[in-house]
């Protein structure tokens, strides 16, 4: 009768309704899915000999985790936006089918053994009694705002009718998980009870109990604390709430003020009329594109990466079981310590004892920290911090499946380094440099081993940063790569590929950023409105306060190399003089020094240097916020494209994963190249040629992105 949900009835009448999706470690919710639920939900509700049921998960130690991101996507492309009602039925399936399981007239009860999530946590709520296991570790929750839409199967109606609307909206606006603990406490689940009991608890409810409507059908029914738009708690809440949203979100995520509006009109209606003004807000959602680029990129295209798919075909697994960490600074450090949390067993190995130690005693604290708020016992931060260990000795690398090296930015360092591992270690091992400028090819001609060598370059502070690029230098082999993506999995971050090139992909993009905002400084524009428009444009933070927080030194000697390296080629710009002028002139270094763009004071605040008008008179015209913006974004981009079209990259997803993950950029678009398929290729043409024209070739339009708008492509299909 169906394929994903297992229906078998027992002699009292109950049916157990098992959801087993195969061939998949945990539940998600498909067409496949949705049309089995719909079938039992008939037989339920038109067999008498049925007197209620119980849904269950065969899988163990999870529920459902909600919808198939990739079926949301194809639903996205699927809905014309010319006819929208024509896909309305399809975009309320799932919806009537909960409503119908709830009004089947029959007692359904949940049996929930793990993880439930979205549209997995929208099902457990239309039920009619929900026995959760007893387990602190089990999420429930709605992470749908996390991808650009909100959970549209009834979780922005049900949730603020059982918890109220005040104590809902976290859970929904947040993408907040509640324990089975706290899910009790807030009136989501009926009863805890041990794993093995939940299945009987809720069929002796079903037997015994079986109230087969819910508190929202009922005609007395009010929402817990208060509801209507009169109510002063519910008037205060969103009013403060759309506040919030707009200081957290700076307009640029829909999902946030969607969520808000269903609470807020729905919460006020009778169900039914609720759940369609919550399907009409999930289609709005689903026509617009910020949750389809989110979806693809931050996890669709993410968890590919993740799962090795750049990895070389036909090299078995590499597992890293000895990790030669050279160099115990802030880079090394924390490489060792993310490496140690995954089991890795870790030389530290620097100049002095003092430095080696100093650089361990980093993942001491790291642990300390977590042991203090129970996320780890004593003991086993103990073990893993015996797992790093100290040295000077060359010698101590013996036995290291692969090297890393972070040690100073010198080409006749990193040689001698390379020499004399390669003297100790074993012929197979993999030598990774996490050099973040100088050319992993050039790097390599130290090596005997030129197609062992590699570039894994980490992002600071290691532990936090996600990312880490994996760079082939022009005779990499493939052992390395598979090696380096290998133990990027060990160690729970995600990789992209990329070739060699100067600054190689993010270092080169991201630069890009800090630059152009002193373009624009140097033009006369109010730096409070160059990083306000960066800042609201989504990124991390504004481009000045980058400039500051990595070192405008730092720019000055990167950009120095570069000049000397690469000789008449180099463009300058006036953000060359601005640096020049700030690192030289007038000694502002950057937040290290409590001098540079902004001054700091000692509690880390900052306000912008009274010196920079001086310097930087200020237009007495200033641009829009929409042109500073543009300019901002769409200098990153087109560094980005050519990237690509100079083979640096290989694939537009590790483009934005990169992007996104490496230097911060905004998030909503979905990364710099799924922000040109947005605004569309012609028109970005449009857009930059005009600002070339304006100011400079910085924005001059790759042949590639030319090439692909005469043949009416784009990045995605």
């Amino acid at each position: 009768m169906t394929n994903i949900i297992k229906f078998e009835c027992d002699q009292d009448g109950v049916a157990l309704l098992t959801i087993d999706c195969p061939d998949k470690s945990m539940n998600v919710i498909s067409t496949e899915l949705m049309a089995d639920l719909e079938t039992v939900v008939a037989k339920i509700s038109d067999d008498d000999s049925i007197k209620g049921a119980v849904l269950t998960s065969g899988k163990k130690g999870s529920f459902l985790a909600g919808a198939d991101l990739n079926m949301i996507l194809d639903l996205a492309k699927s809905v014309n936006k010319n006819a929208v009602e024509d896909s309305f039925e399809q975009i309320s399936r799932l919806s009537k089918a909960l409503r119908n399981l709830e009004t089947c007239g029959k007692p359904v009860a949940v049996a929930i053994n793990g993880l439930a999530l979205g549209g997995g946590m929208e099902i457990c709520l239309a039920c009619h009694y929900r026995v959760v296991a007893d387990n602190p570790k089990i999420n429930l929750g709605f992470p749908e705002v996390m991808v650009g839409l909100l959970p549209g199967a009834g979780g922005t109606q049900r949730l603020p009718r059982l918890m109220g609307v005040q104590a809902a909206l976290p859970y929904l606006l947040q993408g907040k998980n509640m324990n089975p603990e706290k899910a009790l406490a807030n009136n989501v689940v009926d009863e805890i009870a041990p794993a093995e009991q939940i299945i009987s608890k809720a069929k002796a409810w079903v037997l015994s109990e079986g109230n087969a409507t819910q508190p929202w059908d009922e005609k007395r029914f009010k929402v817990p604390g208060g509801q209507g738009a009169f109510n002063p708690k519910i008037a205060q809440t969103f009013m403060g709430g759309q506040a919030m949203l707009q200081k957290e979100s700076k307009g640029n995520y829909p999902a946030p003020v969607a969520i808000m509006s269903c609470v807020y009109e729905g919460h006020q209606l009778p169900i039914d009329t609720a759940l369609k003004i919550e399907c009409q807000y999930f289609t709005e959602l689903l026509l617009d594109d910020v949750a389809s680029n989110m979806i693809r990129t931050l996890f669709i295209n993410k968890q590919a990466a993740e799962k090795g798919i750049r990895r070389p075909k036909g090299i078995p697994p590499m597992k890293t079981s000895k990790l030669g960490m050279l160099g115990a600074g802030m880079m090394g450090a924390g490489i060792a310590y993310v490496s140690a949390m995954a089991g890795i067993e870790v030389i530290l190995l620097d100049v002095s004892m003092d430095a080696a130690v100093k650089g361990k005693s980093y993942s001491d604290a790291l642990l300390a920290k977590r042991v203090s708020r129970n996320k780890m016992s004593q003991e086993k931060a103990d073990s893993i911090l015996s797992l790093i260990k100290p040295t000077t000795d060359y010698a101590d690398l013996e036995g290291c499946d692969l090297i890393i090296e972070a040690v100073l930015e010198d080409m006749a360092v990193k040689a001698d380094v390379t020499a004399k591992v390669e003297a100790v270690v074993p012929d197979a091992c993999i030598f990774g440099s996490n050099t973040s400028t100088l050319p992993i090819t050039q790097l390599a001609k130290a090596s005997k081993r030129e197609q062992q060598f590699i570039g894994i370059h980490f992002f600071s502070p290691v532990d936090k940063m996600p990312l880490v690029e994996i760079i082939v230098g022009e005779q990499t082999g493939d052992e390395a790569i598979a090696r380096a993506l290998d133990y990027a999995a060990q160690i729970r971050k995600t990789p992209i590929v990329v070739n060699d090139g100067r600054g190689f992909y993010t270092s080169r993009c991201f630069g890009s950023y800090p630059k152009e905002a002193m373009n624009m400084l140097a033009e006369g524009i109010a730096p409070a409105l160059i990083d306000n428009s960066g800042a609201f444009a989504g990124m991390a933070v504004g481009p000045l306060t980058v400039a500051d927080e990595v070192s405008i030194e730092l720019m000055h000697h990167v950009g120095e190399a570069t000049r000397k390296a690469i000789g008449e080629e180099y463009k300058m710009e006036k953000c060359d003089d601005v640096i020049n002028k700030m690192v030289v002139s007038l000694e502002r270094v950057g937040r290290k020094s409590s001098k540079g763009f902004y001054d700091y004071n000692e509690d880390g605040n900052k306000t912008f240097w009274p010196g920079l008008s001086e310097h930087y008179p200020l237009l007495e015209d200033q641009p829009t916020q929409e042109e500073v913006t543009q300019r901002l974004m769409y200098r990153q981009a087109l560094e980005v494209v050519r990237c690509l079209e100079e083979k640096v990259l290989s694939a537009p997803e590790d483009a934005d994963i990169g992007a996104i993950f490496g230097w911060g950029f905004a998030p909503w678009t979905g990364g710099p190249l799924s922000m040109i398929d947005t605004i569309g290729i012609e028109k970005f043409i449009a857009r930059c040629d005009r600002f070339a024209d304006k100011y400079g070739s910085a924005f001059q339009v790759p042949d590639l992105l030319r090439d692909m708008s005469e043949k009416n492509q784009s990045f995605y299909c």
